[in-house]
């Protein structure tokens, strides 16, 4: 689903302009960014935690030349389904 379909799917379902769930996704999303920016997590109970976590920097390897590369380090987001959440999709 992309974020069109998303706010196509939430006006129909809520009678809401097309222009106002826009709006709010949009907010909701720079929300969950600022505080990953931060450090900190998100949890929306049932549904799903959003963190970050820092991985370290490793090796890898170019897979068209073969040659051995270094992977930095990073910060990276990580999303863990919520139990509702994995209910509704098992």
């Amino acid at each position: 689903m992309t974020k069109q379909a998303l706010i196509n799917h939430v006006a129909g379902k809520t009678g809401l302009a097309k222009a106002q769930v826009k709006k709010c996704l949009d907010a909701i999303l720079d929300g969950v960014t600022v505080s990953l920016k931060k450090g900190e997590g998100i949890t929306f109970t049932g549904f799903g935690t959003f963190k970050t976590y820092s991985r370290k920097a490793r090796a890898g390897r170019n897979p068209q030349t073969g040659a051995s590369i270094r992977i930095p380090a990073a910060i990276v987001p990580k999303f863990k389904a919520g139990k509702a959440l994995k209910a509704a999709v098992k």
